[in-house]
């Protein structure tokens, strides 16, 4: 995937509570917006289709997309949100938010809408979205909500992150974790990855994380690729390529002792694998980053 310039600007975020005789009217709006219901049910309406608001959902309102929102449970609901541009740009301080349908617009108010970089084949969200971890994503939120409103030094910046911070975590809940096959296989993931990093000075063999976390080989293999997209010894390989990297750039640590460090049998075996990683050799590797200072 390419980078793409995400500079994120933060128009409102609030913590709002919804009363059930106060629905928001069909309109279309010309940013993202992120809603995350905290307390209470709600019916939401996007373009063509009716969701059903549980705590825990988070609802994604995209530029141009027609959508109302009411409460259906009969106390009111908590909804905190945030409006934001997904790049800033030199009008987004001027910008407001839109509770208006495009007939309603006139000329100038039609060219306010954003271009939508969160429905390509690539970098996709959908609208609704039913948590796995509502609290940590909660987190995120209501700090993006404190920055906003205390406004201390800095804050500008920091929302930016904490905006990127929330695609991404809905980026992983809406695709990522999807193609697990159970929720609790993250958590086991995570140990193996873990066990992995804990291991890194050394090599390791997939037999033995077989025999460590009780898989099948093949069944380790296929569960770890789905979810990384690289087999668990490729993953092992690339974590102490990294490792050696770092030595080199970062230490005045000899070819021998990094070598050591790692575990590598010998300096030929590290160099050996190194250069098989990186195209080059460990030695010329460092040389390179002298030479850029």
């Amino acid at each position: 995937m390419a980078a793409l310039p995400f500079s994120p600007y933060v128009r409102v975020a609030m913590d709002h509570w919804l009363l059930p005789g106060a629905p928001i009217w069909e309109r279309v709006i010309w940013d993202y917006e992120i809603l995350f219901l905290k307390q209470g049910e709600l019916e939401v309406t996007v373009e063509n289709s009716v969701y059903h608001g549980l705590p825990g959902d988070v609802f994604l309102f995209k530029p141009g997309q027609r959508h109302s929102i009411k409460v259906t449970s009969p106390a009111p609901a908590d909804q905190p949100h945030v409006h934001f541009d997904l790049i800033e740009q030199p009008d987004s301080p001027e910008v407001t938010v839109s509770f208006k349908l495009p007939e309603d617009m006139d000329e100038t108010e039609k060219g306010l809408f954003r271009e939508d970089l969160l429905s390509g084949a690539d970098l996709f969200l959908p609208n609704f979205i039913r948590l796995r971890d509502p609290l940590s994503f909660e987190t995120i939120l209501f700090q993006i909500i404190r920055e906003f409103q205390m406004k201390v030094p800095f804050y500008e910046i920091r929302l930016k992150g904490l905006v990127l911070d929330l695609i991404v975590f809905l980026l992983r809940e809406s695709q990522w974790l999807n193609r697990l096959e159970e929720p609790d296989h993250l958590s086991l993931l995570v140990e193996i990855q873990r066990y992995m990093n804990l291991h890194a000075n050394r090599d390791l063999t997939l037999d033995e994380l077989s025999r460590q976390f009780h898989l099948n080989k093949h069944y380790l293999i296929g569960l770890f690729k789905d979810a990384f997209l690289i087999t668990p010894m490729q993953y092992h390989q690339q974590m102490r390529m990294e490792r050696a990297k770092n030595m080199l750039k970062f230490t005045k640590l000899s070819m021998q002792e990094i070598s050591d460090t790692l575990g590598y049998p010998s300096i030929h075996s590290f160099s050996r694998a190194f250069k098989n990683k990186e195209g080059r050799s460990p030695s010329t590797y460092r040389a390179s980053l002298s030479q850029a200072e």
